[in-house]
């Protein structure tokens, strides 16, 4: 299994290969923070509405990895693999995600910032870079907007619970 880096060409910005969510958190950003790089954290609320995570390993730090299985709601299995590539606490995690395969060519970049805002809120963004535009559009005609979406109201209720 071959890692990813910072310096891949995955690292090119483009726009048009981009998927962007933004949501605001009512509690302090070293909590917000924790919630994504404590492994029993994440674990507890990292996934779309309807569906349960079954973590096979985690291991959250720079070079570690998060293999889980997404388990849908009509008993369909998705293998998933996440490498944390840079975890700067408490401002930003950058990884790689894909299918929990060697070297997924679908694999696409997620970059997690985390803004500390003067009432005490966390402002959190998550940017999705995709491969390629055509697989960015697959993405969201296969619900990515609304998939994430629904993850990060997991986390909400993770951080209100």
């Amino acid at each position: 299994m071959t890692a990813p880096t910072l310096d891949s060409p995955r690292d090119t910005w483009d726009i048009d290969r981009e998927i962007v969510l933004t949501r605001v958190y009512d509690h302090p950003i070293e909590r917000v923070f924790a919630a994504w790089t404590e492994p029993e954290a994440i674990t507890s609320w990292f996934s779309p509405a309807g569906f349960t995570c079954e973590t096979l390993d985690c291991d959250i730090r720079e070079g570690g990895l998060w293999r889980f299985v997404y388990n849908g709601p009509d008993g369909t299995r998705w293998g998933n693999r996440i490498f944390f590539l840079s975890i700067d606490p408490p401002r930003r995690l950058v990884m790689d995600h894909g299918s929990d395969t060697d070297d997924d060519p679908n694999r696409f970049r997620v970059t997690v910032t985390f803004d500390a805002q003067s009432n005490g809120k966390t402002v959190v963004s998550l940017r999705q870079l995709h491969p390629t535009t055509a697989q960015r559009d697959g993405a969201i005609g296969f619900g990515a907007v609304e998939i994430g979406n629904t993850t990060m109201d997991g986390l909400a209720r993770y951080l209100d619970g």
